[in-house]
């Protein structure tokens, strides 16, 4: 944990990038708050807004990412008065927040856009909890929303728009065929329903006052995964990260006696290390969420020890009801999650590898490009849907070794892809008539791997002289000979037969 926390490679200072302009949007945001002369409940309100516009916008496009902030507002100030309303009238709230987690969950279907509306429309919800909102707050709260969502804006899209020279990331559906119950999408959000109904009736017989914390960990538990094994893992680092937080915020925020000032600034360094810390350490990063959670409460007076204690309870609920949902109710499995993804990696290598040859062949109009970053942001994906068979306290080792296998072997195959593509770049490489068989090899190797495993559980032989040709004659030759290996390869680990005979 400490090693990705302080090792892991930020390229481009990406994280470094984003934790600095989300420290920048929302000390802006709750700036504009107070000069207003907002209460610091409305304060709160509007910096938490803007935290969730600067941290849960990822749509591929700015242009995107634009319209989504704007549409924010559309979503969270319904919910806030919905919330409100519902204040006094404990079965038509629990029942109404039931539903937006379902929905929230739901709308995951239409790409990073759903995701971050119903993220929002959640959170508006949560944090009237919170908060204990009433109506008559409401107008203040809109128009802390509203100030701090310009903020947010304002410096993403104009102060600091970084994204506007990066190159666009492909964008990645999750595999999601079917219909129905069919839909991962709508399995996890009978799952999420589930689980978060389970919380909130558990949750509210250890307290009638903080019970929202466990229906909001089953929900962030549920967010960014989709098999069964990345909702445990991410279950139990919420729990660590959140028990690490809670000891620390115990010797942190406790002592401070809710003095404005260091407050203040421990909350902007916890903010920073929250969007830091999210790419590569789910735990760091609920470590530094809990550590805020813990400041805000000393600021409207709340906090003492008792509490952090509910907290770390209410938290092991929410874990419980999440664990329980993915197990019992339309479980998705890893396997099935898993392969979905190796296969869109193993398809992308074959269009890298075909865009390639047919560029030394003379087809100016081939480009391997944009299918090598589309297969970098699916090998992306494929690492998060193994993390589970690769954790350490998975206790299955061939399962482990096989995935670790896996991983190596696409790494492999991406290298190569990468490599030939450089080739094929070379105004000088010329064609080779092997070029053609060597692709129709991968293909075909692709077009194995792809398809429905064979009954027996070890993957047919390879029949010796099936690579064919000379690997140093052409470059291209080489590298496409070297990703047919490690094609083949995959064979095994996958538990796929791949019987590569000669082109009839």
């Amino acid at each position: 944990m400490l090693k990705k926390m302080f090792v892991a490679p930020d390229p481009g200072l990406l994280r470094l990038r984003a934790a600095t302009r989300a420290v920048l949007g929302i000390t802006l945001a709750v700036a504009l708050c107070g000069t207003a002369g907002h209460s610091l409940v409305a304060a709160v309100t509007g910096g938490l807004a803007a935290l969730l516009a600067l941290f849960t916008v990822t749509d591929p496009t700015v242009r995107g990412q634009a319209v989504t902030t704007a549409l924010l507002p559309v979503v969270g100030l319904p919910v806030l008065a919905l919330a409100a309303v519902l204040h006094d009238q404990p079965l038509a709230r629990d029942a109404a927040f039931l539903a937006i987690v379902g929905a929230g969950v739901y709308a995951r279907r239409w790409g990073p856009r759903g995701h971050s509306l119903g993220v929002f429309a959640f959170m508006s919800y949560f944090v009237t909890q919170f908060l204990g909102t009433v109506p008559a707050q409401l107008p203040e709260l809109y128009a802390a929303v509203t100030v701090s969502l310009v903020a947010a804006a304002f410096v993403r899209f104009g102060v600091w728009c970084y994204e506007r020279r990066l190159p666009q990331p492909p964008a990645l559906p999750a595999p999601d065929s079917g219909t129905g119950l069919r839909r991962a999408t709508t399995r996890q959000a009978v799952q999420a329903t589930a689980g978060a109904g389970f919380a909130l009736l558990v949750g509210q017989l250890l307290s009638q006052d903080r019970w929202y914390w466990a229906v909001g960990a089953t929900w962030w538990i549920f967010v960014n995964t989709t098999s069964r094994g990345e909702t445990l893992v991410r279950g139990f680092r919420r729990f660590l990260g959140t028990f690490i937080g809670i000891g620390v915020g115990a010797l942190v925020a406790v002592p401070l006696h809710a003095a404005p000032l260091p407050s203040a600034a421990i909350i902007a360094v916890c903010v920073f290390g929250i969007f830091y810390t999210a790419p590569v350490s789910y735990t760091w990063m609920m470590l530094a969420v809990t550590v805020m959670a813990s400041l805000l409460y000393g600021l409207l007076g709340l906090l003492d020890t008792g509490l952090l204690a509910l907290r770390l309870l209410e938290t092991g609920v929410g874990m419980l009801g999440a664990v329980l949902a993915v197990l019992f109710v339309l479980p998705i499995t890893t396997d099935a999650t898993t392969n979905g993804w190796i296969a869109r990696a193993l398809r992308s290598v074959h269009a890298s590898a075909a865009s390639a040859a047919a560029r030394l062949a003379g087809d100016a109009q081939a480009d391997p490009t944009p299918h090598i970053k589309e297969l970098e942001a699916v090998l992306a994906r494929v690492r998060m849907s193994l993390a589970p068979l690769l954790h350490p306290l998975n206790p299955r080792r061939v399962r482990k070794q096989r995935a670790l296998r896996v991983m190596e072997l696409l790494d492999d195959c991406a290298a190569e892809t990468r490599a030939l593509a450089l080739v094929a770049a070379d105004a000088d490489a010329s064609h080779d008539a092997r070029l053609a068989v060597a692709c129709w090899r991968v293909e075909a190797a692709v077009r194995a791997l792809t398809a429905a495993p064979p009954t027996r559980a070890e993957a047919a032989p390879v029949p010796s002289g099936a690579t064919g040709g000379t690997e140093a004659d052409h470059p291209a030759l080489h590298h496409l000979h070297a990703l047919e290996h490690a094609l083949t390869d995959l064979a095994a680990p996958l538990q796929r037969s791949v019987d590569l005979q000669p082109q009839p």
